[in-house]
């Protein structure tokens, strides 16, 4: 009796599947994680693939209720930082080596899924009637269908979970299930605390003095800058996102303005839209540098504009409209029909008064060779 006994128990566990979860109690799990934390900080590695490229970043996001976030994404290959700050004044992306910022206002992060951001993934999850689940050795796996307007491309993610209910790693595929982006965690803290400056600009920046691009730029040569040198962030999961950062006087960044730099390479778009081709190439001194203008007519005309970007000695908020858009290596201001983004020293800003934003969008993702300035 003893032995039929136990072997009903062995049975039943194998029938049931000894320590496995269902779907709705492991969505509920993560689902708790999300709705009772006030602030979280977590940190990761993400890899891009665009076109034939693989980008590798580390990541560190930083949020709290009441819309306000703060992810700090560096190259891994050429420590590029740039930071998407959201708070109540709008939204910003910013590039401390420049010491300049794109200030709009914008839906962001809620207008499309956001691989980093633990909202996001919950979103994409819940709304999904046809997600799938499954569970691991590991944990649980949901694979559901994704929200990126800009890159339809991207269908479907598949989001794994360890025991804690919480994500380990996130995979966005293609139609045909190729890797576009993986996202690893590394760490997620759910009590972390912020100060209350932490989400300001002033804590990237120092924005005592702040200049627009239409104010007169000789005033940028003259003012005095002992005290409006760049503040460079935490960009890093090694720092603990409650430290408080002071503006750096330093010379080496203070003597950049005084740099004349010229572009040593054109950089031309890998994809051109059918029908398309280039017609003409301008090279124009600035006071600022050198800018390159070329103009490619057809079917789906645009220009195409690079300039060497140059550290401001005054913090630049340049305002503008638009969405954020990670390109390939570099985050970029897209709207209906332009885009603008900083790179390796280069500024592009391409437009056109033809084409869907998608096909301009791949335009700008060919943009991926590095340029060399001096």
């Amino acid at each position: 009796m003893k032995k039929i006994f136990l072997s009903l128990i062995v049975i039943c566990l194998v029938l049931t599947g000894c320590g496995k979860r269902d779907e709705k109690e492991v969505l509920k799990g993560f689902q708790d994680k999300v709705f009772n934390t006030d602030s979280y900080y977590l940190t990761g590695e993400m890899e891009l693939v665009n076109n034939e490229d693989v980008y590798n970043y580390n990541i560190a996001v930083s949020y709290r209720k009441d819309d306000f976030y703060k992810i700090e994404l560096i190259n891994a290959v050429n420590d590029h930082e740039q930071i998407i700050l959201r708070n109540t004044e709008g939204v910003y992306i910013v590039t401390p080596s420049l010491n300049k910022s794109f200030k709009f206002q914008s839906d962001w992060p809620y207008n499309n899924s956001q691989v980093y951001l633990l909202s996001s993934l919950l979103d994409d999850i819940s709304n999904d009637n046809n997600r799938t689940f499954e569970n691991s050795d590991e944990g649980y796996i949901f694979t559901s269908s994704v929200n990126y307007p800009n890159n339809e491309k991207l269908v479907r993610q598949r989001v794994y979970f360890g025991k804690d209910y919480l994500p380990t790693k996130v995979e966005v595929l293609d139609a045909d299930g190729n890797f576009e982006i993986v996202m690893k965690f590394n760490k997620i803290d759910l009590r972390t605390e912020f100060n209350d400056t932490y989400f300001d600009l002033n804590s990237i920046l120092d924005t005592n003095n702040i200049i627009s691009n239409d104010e007169n730029k000789s005033e940028n040569k003259t003012d005095e800058t002992t005290d409006n040198s760049t503040n460079n962030t935490n960009g890093n999961s090694e720092t603990s996102p409650t430290e408080t950062q002071e503006p750096s006087n330093n010379d080496e960044n203070n003597n950049k303005t005084e740099e004349t730099a010229t572009i040593d390479d054109i950089i031309y778009p890998m994809y051109l839209p059918v029908n398309t081709y280039l017609t003409s190439t301008e090279r124009v001194n600035t006071e600022d540098g050198e800018r390159l203008i070329l103009t490619f007519t057809g079917d789906s005309s645009f220009v195409l504009m690079e300039q060497v970007a140059k550290y401001s000695i005054t913090p630049e908020i340049i305002p503008t409209y638009g969405d954020v858009e990670l390109i390939g290596s570099s985050l970029a201001v897209i709207n209906d029909n332009s885009a603008n983004w900083f790179d390796n020293g280069i500024e592009y800003y391409i437009v056109s008064d033809v084409m869907e934003t998608d096909e301009l969008l791949e335009v700008v993702r060919s943009i991926s060779v590095l340029p060399v300035s001096k």
